[in-house]
């Protein structure tokens, strides 16, 4: 067995979860930082154009959290199951079957986007010069989406053989190059000419390139555990729905996050353009705690796939809690920073007053409840471990409802932004309340039940029950 493999399968949970996770969460800052220093310098152009990149914003989360999250969740928990129970040949054939994935969602995400972007955009209450920006953004951004694809997909496979220094590394080394190269295509320099608003389209999309690039040449260098080859390997379905089986449900729970992102965003809108700004400029915070969080779920569910693939059931439920203890800390100390001192936050984008009082209203209303949201998100990761996701998917799907309808009936009832942000912060606490209590209630081992007691729960763990 590789050391890596044993390393998951028997060494101290906490302490594992922390060695892995800290490098990890560290790399995933970095990464956020890359959108972040974009709109940094977007902000830059005017009101305008901040509220054309909030428009988009949400959907361009969506096919990261998508790519890397759902279905490069679903990937990782296969390579990580598949080394676990010792089939080191599915192991292999798994990359090139992730690949073919990344391909065929990539092309699918730049169609959609090009063809029906402008549309989108406009019903989510962009329009004048907010909506042109948008739509410029939009086009450069989704031309390339099969880079963002195969660098996640990737960067998926690597990790879930428990491997998150590769991938941290082609982060970080990706993050060097684009901080200085996202303002020289916005603004131009010398020779350079200024592209404005797709220069950081532009330059996110090199940024993806050249990751992809870094990883594949390790994945088929003598230092990878895997050992992909493209004639050696036949397609076979059987490995498609072992990963799709996960990265689906795995979807749909991250198209209800952003649909969440989204529909707060257009009842956003009907307040103007600053109070999108406003809105998408905190929002971004959340959109920050995933790759946060995703910093530790990775390892996450190596360990879980890893130990259910070794019908080690009861070590795979250990861990998830304490994982999820670990989130919760995490994530609700940033909230509770940010409902303090917001204009800390906002001011790195933007002075305009309105702005600033529309985004400091959503992170007094929602920040204190981010703990719940980072519970949900990591529960979830676990989840994909165990290859059960039907509960994160229903309490993802709960918190969409709430989100929606809430904002909706306050604004019918004649409410105002501080409801309609209210409504967000009690969907975080649905959300992250519904699954926890059903993991706790048996949901990856049989019929969920309430309450149930801890030996009960573990007469279910039998080995086989979970595949």
């Amino acid at each position: 067995m590789d050391a890596r493999t044993r390393l998951l399968l028997e060494a101290p949970i906490g302490r594992t979860l922390l060695r892995l996770a800290a490098p990890n969460i560290l790399v995933m800052v970095a990464q956020a930082s890359v959108g972040l220093i974009e709109t940094y310098f977007v902000g830059k152009l005017g009101t305008d154009a901040l509220a054309g990149m909030a428009l988009v914003f949400p959907i361009v989360m969506l096919m990261q959290m998508t790519s890397a999250g759902a279905m490069g969740g679903g990937i990782a928990s296969s390579v990580a199951r598949a080394l676990g129970a010792g089939r080191r040949d599915d192991a292999d054939a798994l990359v090139l079957h992730a690949m073919v994935i990344a391909l065929a969602f990539g092309l699918a995400f730049s169609l959609v986007l090009l063809l029906g972007g402008r549309w989108l955009y406009t019903q989510m209450g962009g329009s004048g010069a907010s909506l042109e920006a948008a739509t410029t953004y939009s086009h450069w951004v989704f031309a390339g989406a099969i880079l963002v694809w195969l660098f996640n997909s990737l960067a998926a496979v690597i990790r879930g053989t428990g491997n998150m220094t590769v991938p941290a590394n082609v982060t970080v080394a990706g993050v060097v190059v684009v901080v200085p190269l996202s303002p020289l295509l916005i603004f131009g320099w010398g020779p350079v000419p200024a592209l404005g608003i797709a220069g950081g389209a532009i330059a996110l999309l090199l940024y993806y390139l050249f990751g992809t690039l870094v990883l594949a040449a390790y994945l088929w260098s003598d230092h990878s555990l895997l050992k992909p080859s493209f004639t050696q390997v036949k397609l076979r379905w059987p490995l498609f729905r072992d990963i799709l089986r996960i990265g689906l449900l795995g979807s749909i729970s991250t198209v209800a996050t952003n649909l969440s992102i989204a529909v707060a965003t257009s009842l956003a809108g009907g307040f103007g353009p600053a109070a999108i700004a406003g809105y998408g400029t905190a929002s971004r915070l959340e959109y920050l705690l995933v790759p946060l969080v995703f910093g530790l779920g990775a390892p996450l569910v190596a360990m879980v796939g890893t130990c259910m693939g070794a019908g080690q059931h009861e070590r795979a439920l250990r861990a998830t809690w304490i994982g999820a203890a670990m989130a919760f800390t995490l994530t609700e100390a940033i909230g509770l920073a940010a409902a303090i001192f917001p204009y800390a936050w906002l001011s790195l984008f933007g002075s305009d007053p309105a702005m600033i009082g529309a985004g400091t209203l959503y992170l007094r209303s929602v920040g204190p409840l981010y703990g719940f949201f980072g519970v949900g998100l990591v529960l979830y990761f676990a989840s994909q471990g165990a290859g059960r996701l039907l509960w994160p998917v229903a309490g993802n799907i709960a918190r969409l409802a709430v989100a929606a309808a809430g904002g909706w009936l306050a604004i019918r009832w004649g409410g105002g932004l501080a409801q309609v942000f209210m409504a967000q912060g009690t969907a975080l606490l649905v959300y992250g309340v519904v699954i926890a209590a059903a993991i706790a209630g048996g949901a990856w081992f049989g019929r969920v039940g309430w309450p149930c007691r801890t030996a009960t729960l573990l007469r279910r763990i039998q080995p086989g029950v979970i595949g």
